[in-house]
């Protein structure tokens, strides 16, 4: 596969250094808020709503973000639309926050076309669901055929998705096992909800192959946008540069300090990262050995997300059960029992805009929005 010959926004020197960037083994620890798409009351994206939400989300502790999964209406979009929504929230993120593209497609093709358009804009990593809808034939030999193909070719480090409340389909363990043999499938986000079924998952996947991560001195992940910002920095100091030849003996020349510039001083070895879909028992994943967790809960509540994610870190088993005991109820009924509504409705209420889901999703009646509402009243950001 050709890389690209320019990444929009960089000069063209920094654009080949940008596309090195491709392929780097990626830390996937921490909270990842599933991220809700805006739409305008008429179904058409809302695109500065989008970019409003993510500004926000970079100001939180979450890890990073997934862009498009099951909670940003993703199977709603056309193509276009797709592409817009990936480039507007990667030009909105934070450098420091890891971005997740959910680039899913049933064929191998157009999966693969979103996965280079999301390398184009500089995404970590791209979030790929099991393809469903013949379902009868997607048998282990199918399923390792796609995603060995995607990781072949993919310019982003591959992580699977097995979502079986939506795709009725899930991803069989051993074939987990096998596809984490592939040095450029990462990790799994398992939404299932079933502990057993996490902790099969990570001892099936315990030897797969370590990979060498670079982070931060303070051991966050560094991204492909940190990556760039350096390597911008260090292409405009260097243009900056005078010849000695060029200067008269009297001249008095103004040079600008080189700009401020992330360093990753360290390298992690990760193995094969597997995240949890569910927040009503983030706490007992966490204690079983995930990595981290992709949740729709957080894109309303991605500070009482973090809190428990904190506080095991911290190793504070009170408080990180208190934290988990104080979502529950409130993380069943809004992203389980009301789904995207729910979840939009929630965003409204902690100053992220929701809005309305597309048809033939439904907006909440108002008693629903009361029942959330009053889930949601200790839950703020």
């Amino acid at each position: 596969m050709e890389e690209p010959s320019t990444v929009p926004g960089c000069s063209a020197t920094a654009s080949i250094a940008a596309n090195r960037l491709y392929n780097i083994p990626m830390l996937l620890e921490g909270i990842f808020p599933a991220i809700t798409t805006p739409f305008y009351p008429d179904g058409r994206l809302y695109l500065r709503k989008l970019e409003h939400n993510v500004e926000r989300y970079s100001r939180t502790a979450a890890a990073g973000m997934v862009v498009l999964g099951s909670t940003g209406e993703a199977v709603m979009l056309g193509d276009d639309e797709t592409r817009d929504v990936l480039r507007t929230a990667a030009h909105a993120a934070s450098p420091d926050k890891v971005l997740l593209a959910g680039v899913a497609r049933e064929s191998f093709h157009e999966t693969l076309r979103l996965a280079e358009f999301a390398a184009d804009h500089h995404y970590d990593a791209v979030l790929v669901r099991t393809p469903h809808y013949y379902g009868p034939q997607m048998q282990p030999l199918e399923l390792l055929t796609y995603y060995r193909s995607l990781a072949d070719r993919s310019p982003l480090p591959v992580v699977l998705y097995s979502i079986p409340k939506f795709t009725h389909l899930e991803l069989p363990t051993d074939v987990v096992a096998e596809l984490a043999q592939h040095p450029n499938i990462i990790g799994i986000k398992d939404s299932s909800g079933v502990l057993d079924r996490l902790a099969a998952l990570i001892a099936a996947t315990r030897s797969a192959p370590k990979r060498s991560v670079l982070v931060t001195p303070i051991f966050q992940a560094v991204t492909s946008r940190m990556m760039l910002a350096e390597a911008e920095a260090e292409f405009a100091l260097a243009a900056s540069l005078i010849p000695i030849d060029a200067l008269s003996p009297s001249a008095t020349v103004a040079i600008a300090p080189p700009a401020p510039r992330v360093k990753a001083m360290r390298r992690k070895e990760v193995g094969f990262q597997v995240l949890t879909g569910a927040a009503d028992n983030l706490l007992s994943a966490l204690e079983s050995g995930v990595s981290g967790a992709v949740l729709a809960f957080a894109s309303p509540a991605p500070q009482a997300c973090q809190e428990i994610y904190t506080a095991w870190k911290e190793n504070d088993p009170r408080v990180a059960q208190e934290k988990q005991q104080r979502i529950v109820e409130s993380s069943r009924l809004v992203a389980g029992k009301y789904g995207i509504s729910g979840l939009k409705f929630a965003c409204d209420l902690n100053g992220y805009y929701g809005g309305v889901p597309r048809i033939p999703l439904l907006p909440l009646t108002a008693d629903q929005k009361n029942e959330i509402a009053a889930a949601m009243a200790d839950i703020r950001n």
